[in-house]
Formats: C-alpha cells, structure tokens, sequence
C-alpha cells in the first residue's frame, strides 16, 4: 500500500492570501473593496460546497472509488463554512461595539 502526501485543495490554500490591491500588473493601484474581498471569500466556500456535494455523488454513483477523496472534500467544505461563520461572528461583535460607542 502506498500512502500518498496530502496536498490542500486551492480552496484552502488560498484563503488566507485574499487580495487587498488588484494585480493587473501595472502599478495603477486600484483597490478592491471590502464588498468584493467578502464576495470572493463567500464564491470559495460556495465552490467548496459545491465540490463536496459533486464528489459526494460521484462516490454513490461509483465513480469515484477512494472514500478519502470523500472525506477531504467534505471537511474542507466544513472547515471553510465554520470559518466563514465565525468571521461573520467576529464582524457582528464588531459592529455592535462600535455601535455602543458614545457619540
């Protein structure tokens, strides 16, 4: 049996390296918006929803036969859904922090 190394899907391994300037290769210096960062963000954890659900049917209709692909697909959806909720939490706590301020 051979084990092969575990490599992160580009869900995950890019998730951490989200934009903050437009790469157009020129230094123009466009900024992408806050909008579009958290639309991009809620795109990846949509596609790795969808991926899993694929995998997931594929593996029933036989195929795919490596449960682990399975598996890996369908916790990578799950770990990027609990991240997306607890950024979503964080920025809830924010907002009404900021909105208990005093004036």
């Amino acid at each position: 049996m051979q084990i092969k190394p575990m490599a992160l899907s580009p869900e995950l391994a890019s998730i951490g390296q989200l934009p903050l300037t437009k790469n157009t290769g020129q230094n123009s210096g466009d900024n992408i918006s806050f909008g579009d960062t958290l639309n991009n963000a809620i795109q990846k954890v949509n596609d790795a929803q969808l991926h899993s659900s694929a995998t997931r049917m594929q593996f029933l209709t036989g195929e795919v036969q490596d449960v682990h692909q399975v598996m890996i697909a369908s916790q990578e959806a799950r770990l990027l859904m609990t991240l997306s909720i607890e950024v979503r939490n964080k920025l809830v706590e924010a907002y009404r922090k900021i909105s208990r301020m005093p004036i």
